[in-house]
């Protein structure tokens, strides 16, 4: 790929796009950050980006060839936003894109299912990540703060097993689909390197952390309100909580090779993960253990 193209990154301040840009930075790549808020990332490009003004997209997409694709966050049916801005990059010559989802979306599915249909239709090069759930999870707002204050982790799952990954091993796997010569023209499956229940993560919290840290199972209307307490709209958190009844019924439990089969190094462990992130949930009074 001619590197005097910029690769523009949409959700270029998240947990995906914000790793994946530094990355293809380091290897000397141009990267132009799409999103409302500038991103402090240093050799990066930055243009305002939203999804609501249609007007955003075309300065976002001129003279890029590849695209790493987030789609509105917490919208039930993001396509009316996404297709447009898709149509934007073909008009205006775009390649390639790589698009995020998740592991348990199904292709004619709901939220990003016609995604991943008119990724794969519209561009010659393409590649769809559908990682597992973000380790990352359990320090930020979905679970870092009830670990940390509560000592517990609340989910629908039972004990339904997930392989959870690193969003750096996402990444990593994000910059080879944007960047390899060859395009990948596949949907990746991303997980770590174990499929752990929620009490079993709770546990190598707890045991890192020095205080017991418990599952709490609740039902799936209980889940569905703590999320619309939580801000999300109605029918998203809907959404949401029936995957922990997928999750529980067995759907996210397995591990691929994806991690190590496209970067060429195994993914981080779940172990690992909790030892590097042990501050996370300690509390003042307790200090580094």
């Amino acid at each position: 790929m001619m590197k005097q193209h910029p690769i523009l990154i949409t959700g270029g301040t998240g947990t995906t796009g914000s790793r994946i840009a530094k990355r293809l930075i380091e290897r000397g790549y141009q990267v132009r950050i799409a999103s409302r808020r500038t991103a402090v990332i240093s050799g990066a490009e930055h243009v305002y980006f939203d999804w609501n003004d249609e007007s955003t997209f075309k300065p976002a997409l001129e003279h890029v060839k590849r695209i790493y694709l987030v789609a509105p966050v917490g919208v039930f049916d993001p396509s009316p936003y996404v297709f447009p801005f898709l149509e934007e990059a073909v008009r205006l010559g775009a390649e390639r894109v790589v698009m995020l989802s998740a592991s348990v979306v199904l292709e004619d599915g709901p939220v990003f299912g016609k995604l991943h249909q008119a990724v794969r239709q519209q561009f010659p090069e393409w590649a769809v990540l559908q990682p597992s759930y973000f380790m990352q999870n359990f320090i930020n707002a979905q679970h870092g703060l009830a670990i940390k204050n509560e000592d517990k982790i609340v989910t629908s799952a039972g004990d339904g097993k997930l392989g959870f990954v690193d969003a750096g091993d996402i990444a990593e796997v994000g910059v080879h689909a944007l960047t390899d010569e060859l395009p990948h023209n596949t949907n990746h499956v991303i997980t770590g390197p174990q499929a752990l229940s929620y009490s079993e993560a709770a546990s190598m919290i707890g045991s890192v952390i020095g205080r017991p840290v418990k599952h709490e199972n609740i039902s799936l209307s209980a889940l569905s309100e703590r999320m619309i307490k939580a801000g999300l709209a109605e029918e998203y958190a809907h959404f949401m909580a029936g995957l922990d009844e997928a999750i529980r019924n067995g759907a996210e439990n397995r591990v691929t090779d994806t991690v190590l089969r496209v970067t060429g190094r195994k993914p981080r462990s779940f172990s690992e993960f909790v030892t590097v992130h042990a501050d996370n949930w300690r509390r003042e009074a307790e200090g580094t253990l």
